[in-house]
Order: C-alpha cells, then sequence, then structure tokens
C-alpha cells in the first residue's frame, strides 16, 4: 500500500511522537509498504515554545522519506499540503493528534486529502483532551475529528476522552515499545556514561519537565526518605530538558536541602545517549499528577528496567502492579513509600515479570489494526 503519515518528524526534535512516528514509517517500509512522512516546517511559533530549539543536529534517519512541508499557523500552506497528498492519492493517512492547537492545521489539510474519494484517514491519537488547557481546545478538537475515518487510541483514558468528540470506530492498542535507541548495555558501563558511581542507587526521572509529570512531587518525596535516614539513600537522576521556568524547581531544591540527593542532567537528551540513561537507572519513575500514556513505559520496557508509576490515567495498565512495577499515589507520601518498598524487595523480583509483560507491545500489532481499520467499508 502506499502510505503518508502526518506528524512531526526529523529535523524537529518532538521527543515521543517524532520518535514514534519514525519508527512506525519503518515497519511499514519493513512490511512493503511504501510510504512517507509529511512534518513540519514550522511546527509551534517561537512564543509557544517551551524549549530552547525545535530542531536537531543530527543527521535524518536513513532509508526514511520524510518531506519537510507543514505549516501549523499558515493556512495557505494548509491548502498547499493538502492538494499535494491529495494529487498523491496514498491509500492511507495516518495522521497523529496530540494536541488541539494543530486541529485547525490538520483538520484542513484531512478535508481537502478526502476530496480524492479514495484515501482512508486513520488517526492515532496520543491526546484528545489536552494535559494543559487552552482557549479554543474544544472546537480544534471537533474541527480535527470530522474528516477522519477511524482512531487508535493508547489508552482507556483517551479513548473515553474521544466519545465526547465522536462516535466513529475507535481500537485501543498498547504503545509499542521504542527498540530504536539501540540496544541494553550494562548498568557499569552505562553510569561510566553518566558519571554516576556503581554503588549508587539510582531513581530515573526521564523526558521533558512540564507541570503535570509531577517532578515538584517527586522532589518532595526525596525529602521524606531522606528524613528516614535510611542505610543508604537513593538517588534521583533528573533527565530532560525544562519545558518551563525551572526557577521555582530551583527554589524548592534549595529549600527542600536535597541537592546531594540529586543528579542534574537538564539538556535535552540525543537518541543516542538515551540507552545510557536507563541502563544506568534502577528503577524509572512517572509521579505524573495525570496522564493519558506515555512514551517512558515503553522505554523502560525495552531497556528492561522496573517502574513505579501513579495511578492516574492510563498509566497503570501498563505497569502491572508488585509485578512489572508499583503504583502508587500521586502524592509525596505515596512516592516515597514505593521508593522504598521497591529498593527493599529488589530489581530481581519484578525482572520476571517485566520480561514476559514487554512481548504484548509489538509494532506488528499497531500496523495491523491501521490496515484493518483502514481496509473497513
Amino acid at each position: 500500500m502506499n502510505v503518508i503519515i502526518i506528524g512531526p518528524a526529523h529535523p524537529l526534535r518532538g521527543g515521543g511522537i517524532t520518535t514514534f512516528n519514525e519508527r512506525l514509517a519503518t515497519q511499514f517500509q519493513n512490511e512493503g509498504h511504501k510510504t512517507t512522512i509529511f512534518s513540519f516546517s514550522l511546527q509551534y511559533p517561537g512564543f509557544l515554545f517551551p524549549g530552547k530549539s525545535q530542531f536537531t543536529d543530527k543527521p535524518a534517519p536513513k532509508d526514511l522519506d520524510i518531506h519537510t512541508r507543514i505549516n501549523s499557523v499558515n493556512p495557505f500552506n494548509w491548502l498547499s499540503v493538502g492538494n499535494e497528498i491529495k494529487n498523491l492519492k496514498p491509500d492511507v493517512v495516518v495522521v497523529r493528534y496530540w494536541i488541539p492547537l494543530m486541529g485547525p492545521c490538520l483538520g484542513t489539510i484531512l478535508r481537502i486529502i478526502k476530496k480524492n474519494k479514495h484515501t482512508k484517514i486513520i488517526c492515532i491519537a496520543d491526546n484528545i483532551v489536552p494535559h494543559e488547557k487552552r482557549f479554543g481546545d474544544k472546537p480544534f478538537t471537533r474541527y480535527f475529528v470530522k474528516p477522519v475515518d477511524a482512531f487508535i487510541t493508547m489508552s482507556e483514558k483517551v479513548l473515553s476522552d474521544l466519545r465526547l468528540f465522536t462516535s466513529k470506530k475507535a481500537v485501543l492498542v498498547p504503545h509499542p515499545l521504542y527498540d530504536n535507541f539501540g540496544e541494553k548495555i550494562s548498568k557499569e558501563l552505562a553510569r561510566k556514561e553518566v558519571r554516576i558511581g556503581n554503588e549508587e542507587l539510582v531513581v530515573l526521572f526521564f523526558g521533558f519537565i512540564r507541570k503535570y509529570k509531577g517532578l515538584d512531587i517527586l522532589l518532595d518525596a526525596m525529602k521524606l526518605i531522606n528524613s528516614k535516614h535510611l542505610t543508604q539513600n537513593p538517588k534521583l537522576l533528573i533527565a530532560g530538558e525544562f519545558y518551563e521556568d525551572r526557577k521555582a524547581y530551583d527554589e524548592q531544591i534549595a529549600s527542600l536541602g536535597i541537592q546531594e540527593n540529586l543528579i542534574l542532567h537538564t539538556n535535552f537528551i540525543p537518541d543516542n545517549e538515551v540507552k545510557n540513561y536507563f541502563c544506568a537507572a534502577d528503577v524509572v519513575i512517572q509521579p505524573y499528577r495525570n496522564a493519558t500514556q506515555s512514551g517512558v513505559t515503553p522505554l523502560a520496557y525495552h531497556f528492561e528496567v522496573p517502574v513505579i508509576v501513579t495511578n492516574v490515567g492510563g498509566l497503570p495498565a501498563m505497569v502491572p502492579d508488585n509485578k512489572v512495577g508499583l503504583v502508587a499515589e500521586p502524592d509525596a507520601e505515596s512516592l516515597a513509600q514505593k521508593i522504598q518498598e521497591y529498593f527493599e524487595k529488589g530489581e530481581h523480583y519484578f525482572l520476571p515479570h517485566l520480561l514476559e509483560e514487554k512481548k504484548k507491545f509489538s509494532w506488528t500489532k499497531m500496523l495491523e489494526s491501521i490496515l484493518e481499520l483502514a481496509n473497513r467499508k
């Protein structure tokens, strides 16, 4: 089949969605489908982008056909891109939807594509109701969903949110594992790369730092653990760029007096270094206030590191409690308790369950679901 994926890709460094799109394109190609990605020349105006840079200086992925075309704020561009894809007459367009801000742009492009009376449009919805609400969220999403033929969500939460906007066919497919960041390496080698001693107990917080991810709650939890005067206090490795003002976090760390319990790598983590952080960790933690699903959990699965998540959104569904990891409530006391419990049980308590559970999350399943929806009459 001729497949076009619409969503962020190289040279955008959009984190999990960029990685997902490129890995999905590779899977389509591996299974014999002609695949092109239409990405953004401008994804966010500078004043709306919370990070340092929207672009990477790393080389483009090999063997992927990426067209950097879409300007999210230029309606004339939407007409041009829509007509370009319409005339290519792909069998399937897979479009990503993660923030209502993209609703007008993507909704317009999809309406034009539909005029060719041939292309099936399948949306992979990361979020329908956004983590951080803004003016226009509901009308923008309503505008987007109308030309879509069917939907894939990766959590029950997003599936439920989708039903507020449409009754069209939708299926739940678990987030596949990210297996394109290299193979697992030894803890000793990983810790050498990130300059952490082998004797340390390491809890990893990974990814862009935003309010809904609850890093401030986790810092309070680290203070509670520190106050218990354990034989060995764990270190919190924070790996990821601030997507909001870091001043409040610096002030919180200083007031809590936990500087010695933190390892701060608060810059953008390039793809070729991701494995170092996961393989250096004893456990990955996601102290989120709210969530749909997360790309961090599939990374932890791939590198075979147990996970502590909070009981919000779709996070617990991917982390069976007391098997693959532990589920805490989104408050400091519960997180502190679960971190302690994890180290009391030890990594080897969780690994057999994790190795069995990770078999469920495949790219083949995602691909089959897309094509099945596209082939429905």
